[in-house]
C-alpha cells in the first residue's frame, strides 16, 4: 500500500525495511506483524511496488516519505560480497543528509552477528529465530517512541486493540474505523457501515454486512471449520480469519467504470440493458487487474489489514455452503427457483439479486449457484486444501479453479464444492466476485 501523502498527526507511523533478498523469509514475517499494528504502515517492495512502476523512483520515493527505517541485519548479508544493496545504500545516504533525529533508523538483527560500522551509532533490536515475540515487542517501543516525537497517535490504537483482542474481529475493525479521521484529498472518499458483530448466525443479516461507498456490499464469513468437497474428497479445513465476501458478482454497471477507467471496451456487447447482470468475457488476468484497480483507488480508505482480492478455492466454497457441507447454499436439494441452471428456463445471464434471499448461502451471499462461473485466486491442485502448498501463488503459471457453475451447465454442476478447471481463452460464461480479506501468506 503506498503511504499516505498528508502530513498531519491522523496518520499511521509509516516504516522502511531494508533488507539482503536472502532474508526475505523473516522481514515478509516482520513485515505482516508490523501491518497488523493499526497504527503502523509498513512499506516493503515486493508488497508496494506494483507491475509497471519504477522500482528505483519507488524506493526512492518511500525512503523520503518514511518516519522510520528498519535495517534487517543476518550474518549472510553482512558477509556476502555487495551486501550494502542499492536499497540499504540508499537508506542510509538520505539519512545522513537529514538533521539529527529527522529520520529514525534501527537496526535489526535477525540472528547473531555484528552489525556494520555504518550502523554501529545506533542501538540494534534483536529478533531471533526462537525470541522474535519478544524481539517484536522492543522494537514496537522504539517505534512507539518514535510516533510520540512526531505527535503521531498511538496509544489509543494500541490499547483499544489490547482490550478487545479476545472480541470478535468485525468489533475490532469498527473500533478502528470509528478511531481514524481522514482528510478530503482527490481519493473517493470510502464510507464504511459497520455494525455491532454477533455470534456465528444459521442465516445472514445486516449486523454482519459491510458497505463500500460504490455500492458494493461485503457478507461476514467468520473464522471457524468448514467441510470442504464432497465423495471420496470430504475434509475438514479451517480459515483462521474473519474475512467478508461480496454479496454480488462484480456487475456490468460497476465494472464500466473500471472499463472507462482504463480506456478499454466492455467485455459485455450491449451490457446497457443487463446493468444488475454479472460481468462475463473476464479471464484470470483481467479479474485481478480489475482487484487492483479497486485497491489502488481506495488504498487510503480500506481498513488496515485488508484488501479487495479474489476469493481463494477455500474462501469461495466456505462463503457458498457455510460449515455444515451443505449441497447448494440453500440446503441439500436442487430447486430450480433458487438459481439459474440450464433447464431452469433462462438463456442468458440473469440479475444477481433474482433468487435472492431463496437462493442465498448462510452468510447471505448471492448467486453463488449457476449464473455465471466466478474466477478463484487458487491453481489447480488436489485435495487436501492446504493454502501453503503453492496453489495462492499470483505469480505461478497454471489453471486456476473456477466456481459455482452457469446458466448453460446442468443443475449439479452448480453444487458449492464443485469444481472448473479452465483450459481454454473463451470466458463468455466467465465472472468474479471480489472478497475482503487478509493478505494472503507469500
Amino acid at each position: 500500500m503506498p503511504y499516505q501523502s498528508h502530513n498531519t498527526t491522523d496518520r499511521p507511523l509509516r516504516v522502511f525495511l531494508c533488507h539482503s533478498s536472502n532474508d526475505k523469509p523473516a522481514v515478509r514475517e516482520l513485515y505482516q506483524k508490523l501491518r497488523a499494528e493499526p497504527w503502523i504502515q509498513p512499506w516493503l517492495d515486493e508488497e508496494d511496488i506494483y507491475p509497471g512502476q519504477d522500482w528505483n523512483m519507488e524506493i526512492e520515493k518511500a525512503i523520503k516519505e518514511t518516519d522510520a527505517i528498519i535495517v534487517c541485519l543476518s550474518t549472510g548479508s553482512i558477509t556476502k560480497e555487495g551486501y550494502v544493496q542499492k536499497e540499504i545504500k540508499n537508506a542510509l545516504d538520505y539519512s545522513d543528509e537529514k538533521p539529527e533525529g529527522t529520520v529514525f533508523i534501527i537496526p535489526v538483527r535477525l540472528e547473531d552477528c555484528k552489525p556494520p560500522s555504518r550502523l554501529s551509532k545506533w542501538q540494534f533490536a534483536d529478533y531471533f529465530e526462537n525470541q522474535r515475540e519478544r524481539g517484536f515487542e522492543r522494537l514496537l517501543v522504539s517505534l512507539e517512541r518514535r510516533a510520540k516525537h512526531l505527535e503521531l497517535s498511538t496509544a489509543v490504537f494500541t490499547h483499544k486493540f489490547k482490550e478487545e483482542k479476545n472480541k470478535p474481529a468485525l468489533t475490532e475493525i469498527k473500533a478502528l474505523i470509528d478511531m481514524m479521521m481522514f482528510e478530503q484529498d482527490k481519493t473517493p472518499k470510502l464510507e464504511l457501515k459497520v455494525f455491532q458483530a454477533l455470534e456465528p448466525a444459521a442465516v445472514w443479516n445486516d449486523e454482519n454486512k459491510i458497505t463500500l461507498s460504490n455500492g458494493m456490499e461485503f457478507m461476514r464469513v467468520h473464522a471457524e471449520k468448514f467441510i470442504m468437497g464432497e465423495r471420496d474428497e470430504i475434509h475438514e479445513v479451517e480459515i483462521p480469519y474473519d474475512y467478508w465476501m461480496a454479496r454480488y458478482p462484480v456487475t456490468n454497471e460497476m465494472y464500466d467504470a473500471y472499463a472507462k477507467v482504463q480506456g478499454i471496451n466492455h467485455p459485455v456487447d450491449g451490457w446497457e440493458k443487463k446493468k444488475n447482470h454479472p460481468v462475463v468475457n473476464v479471464s484470470y488476468i483481467d479479474s485481478m487487474e480489475y482487484c487492483q484497480w479497486l485497491n489502488d483507488l481506495l488504498a487510503a480508505k480500506l481498513p488496515l489489514g485488508l484488501i479487495l482480492r479474489l476469493p481463494t478455492e477455500a474462501e469461495w466454497e466456505k462463503a457458498a455452503r457455510g460449515t455444515k457441507g451443505s449441497e447448494f447454499p440453500w440446503g441439500n436439494t436442487y430447486d430450480k427457483n433458487n438459481c439459474n441452471t440450464w433447464g431452469g428456463g433462462k438463456k442468458d445471464t440473469t440479475p444477481v439479486d433474482l433468487y435472492s434471499p431463496q437462493g442465498d448461502s448462510p452468510y447471505g451471499c448471492a448467486d453463488m449457484s449457476g449464473n455465471v462461473l466466478e474466477w478463484t485466486h487458487s491453481l489447480k491442485r488436489d485435495y487436501p486444501y492446504k493454502f501453503n502448498d503453492g496453489r495462492e501463488n499470483e505469480n505461478t503459471p497454471g489453471i486456476r479453479v473456477l466456481r459455482g457453475g452457469a446458466y448453460v451447465y446442468d443443475p449439479m454442476s452448480a453444487r458449492c464444492a464443485s469444481r472448473f478447471f479452465y483450459y481454454g481463452y473463451d470466458f463468455k460464461f466467465v465472472g468474479f466476485r471480489v472478497c475482503l480479506s487478509p493478505l494472503l501468506p507469500k
